[in-house]
């Protein structure tokens, strides 16, 4: 218990306006992140057709965020903002398509590399996606160990062409390539049951980063029977299997003994996809774009004892307070972050929205929040602004009756592109174009005419068809 010594005066809870001591050891921290997941996706965000029993009764012991987000609706950038704690495009990191010699970038302290002086065991599991190459692998980012792949997606089974040497795709242990058998979520939960187990007497972050479920749509044999005739039967399978192995590390945690001294954070890193059978419920749009559906998330924070269960917390959050509500409650010291300490708002120490603005920019599309006001521009386009307060599914257009409100949020959003730079670099030709006529559908309340590159290339022909007739 030696290890503790340095940590015991004084525990910051409350970041700036009070402190708790305690005699306690400071707490193990989980970052437990799904991938593509629809916000309506969860039992305790409203599903009746997923069963998510385990973070169910998750949810139940902490807080639900109904109006949580993430700070990019693709899912690198989103990742890059959460392991910073600041908005991305601040250091150029804006686009999803990672060149081979890139990622998060080296000025930046990650999450990781913060707890690190405060005597924390640091581990990243699951899906990587913030760089390829050497200087941007976990271990170089503050991660003591990690296990996982690199890339943005991959088979859930072993392959000859993911899991082949120097791979993006492949499985790795720290650096050195591995094999893996079964369904990759369960090694995923495994490995991260097994590490407790070895680290369970040290304070330890870990970043669980399922690539649950995200394509390709892959799930085990008796778990899509036991979801046979279910009309989202792959992804019902999947969330099955991810919810079962989230349970495992919730009941290893119990049996240690440890689980009143972790602060868990669970959520999506952007919004469903449209390959992957999701449901955003009430919410407009999808994975990358900037309608409340791209980016608005399940989210969730549960640390027993700490924080009273069963509550719904309705305020504007954002992925980006994870870093800095982490740091708070370890201790350690705080970069300059865009994120709020949710510390007080979880303990009910204070109310209201610990955001008054939210912001998006990727390529061409951009977006704000200010309250329940939603700003959407497309460049070369134009504007949409609403009021979520009666219309969530952000159908009707409120510039010319809300005027000054519209135009106060116009002045923000570029008032807060002044801090940031050109992305460094941006996404394939294709997808921007796919991206761009998504967006301008989605404004005129269409359906859009191509949704990926494939379909894009089709109505082209489909188009010159027409034209030759």
């Amino acid at each position: 218990m030696q290890q503790y010594a340095f940590f015991l005066p004084i525990l910051i809870l409350l970041c700036g306006c009070q402190s708790m001591v305690t005699q306690e050891p400071p707490p193990n921290i989980i970052v437990i992140l799904a991938d593509d997941a629809g916000y309506a996706d969860f039992g305790f965000m409203g599903s009746n057709d997923l069963l998510t029993p385990h973070l169910d009764a998750l949810a139940e012991s902490g807080v639900i965020f109904t109006d949580a987000h993430t700070s990019a609706s693709v899912c690198a950038p989103s990742r890059a903002g959460l392991m910073s704690g600041q908005y991305q495009q601040r250091f150029g990191f804006e686009c999803n398509d990672i060149p081979q010699d890139s990622g998060l970038s080296l000025y930046e302290e990650t999450m990781a590399s913060a707890l690190k002086p405060k005597g924390y065991h640091t581990i990243a599991i699951g899906k990587w996606h913030l760089g390829l190459s050497d200087p941007y692998h976990p271990n170089e980012r503050g991660f003591d160990e990690f296990y996982g792949f690199l890339s943005g997606a991959r088979s859930y089974f072993s392959n000859k062409r993911d899991d082949q040497e120097g791979h993006p795709n492949a499985m790795l242990f720290n650096k050195a390539r591995i094999e893996f058998s079964g369904y990759l979520t369960d090694a995923f939960g495994d490995h991260a049951v097994d590490y407790i187990e070895q680290h369970k007497y040290v304070p330890f972050f870990m970043y669980l980063s399922f690539n649950a479920v995200h394509t390709p749509m892959e799930a085990k044999e008796e778990d899509m029977k036991k979801f046979e005739g279910h009309t989202r039967q792959q992804l019902a399978a999947m969330t099955w299997s991810m919810d079962e192995n989230i349970g495992k590390v919730m009941t290893k945690l119990q049996v240690e003994g440890i689980l009143e001294n972790t602060l868990i954070f669970f959520l999506s890193d952007n919004g469903g996809a449209a390959n992957n059978q999701s449901d955003c419920g009430p919410l407009k749009g999808w994975k990358g774009n900037k309608f409340e559906g791209g980016h608005r998330v399940p989210f969730l924070v549960s640390w027993n004892g700490k924080i009273p269960g069963g509550q719904t917390f309705d305020g504007l959050t954002s992925a980006l307070d994870i870093f800095a509500t982490a740091a708070a409650v370890a201790g350690a010291n705080l970069p300059k972050l865009d994120g709020v300490n949710l510390a007080p708002f979880l303990i009910q120490e204070k109310d209201g929205s610990p955001h008054q603005q939210l912001f998006w920019r990727k390529d061409k599309m951009s977006a704000s929040r200010t309250g329940l006001h939603k700003l959407i521009r497309l460049d070369d386009y134009g504007y949409r602004f609403y009021n979520l307060a009666d219309d969530i599914g952000e159908i009707h257009d409120q510039q010319e009756s809300m005027n000054s409100d519209f135009f106060y949020a116009k002045k923000q959003l570029n008032q807060w592109e002044t801090q940031l730079i050109a992305p460094h670099w941006t996404e394939d030709p294709s997808w921007d174009t796919v991206t761009y006529e998504i967006h301008q559908a989605l404004m005129e309340n269409r359906e859009p005419h191509y949704t990926n590159p494939k379909q894009f290339k089709n109505y082209l022909q489909s188009q010159n068809d027409i034209n030759t007739l």
